[in-house]
């Protein structure tokens, strides 16, 4: 089964990404904080890296450390649209995809399937 690590504390967005996996068929794994996201690579890499941007626990830092780590994980980043500075150190910090928070809850259940892949 393909696995989905999700830096997200927004507990409201988790629980509809959660439905989604479920409906999917991914599993997928929450952190709230960048560390514990990286920690957990340590034991197994996700086939997809989702990160919400306005997290409060560092984002970009996590995806540059991530980067570092293993750069063959495809990491997708979501912002606020209003956001475009924050989702052009997403970019440099090494993300695959970064989208404004609206089209990557449109998305979503394509981008899980994705994960299956």
């Amino acid at each position: 089964m393909a696995q989905i690590f999700a830096l997200i504390d927004d507990i409201f967005f988790q629980a509809k990404m959660a439905e989604t996996a479920r409906h999917t068929g991914v599993e997928m794994k929450t952190f709230s904080a960048g560390d514990a996201l990286l920690a957990a690579m340590n034991e197994g890499s996700p086939s997809l890296v989702i990160v919400d941007l306005n997290a409060r626990q560092s984002p970009t830092e996590t995806i540059a450390s991530l980067r570092s780590r293993d750069s063959q994980i495809p990491v997708i980043a979501f912002f606020s649209h209003v956001q475009t500075e924050l989702a052009l150190r997403a970019r440099q910090a090494g993300c695959t995809e970064v989208m404004p928070r609206s089209k990557f809850t449109k998305d979503l259940g394509a981008i899980f399937s994705r994960a299956k892949l």
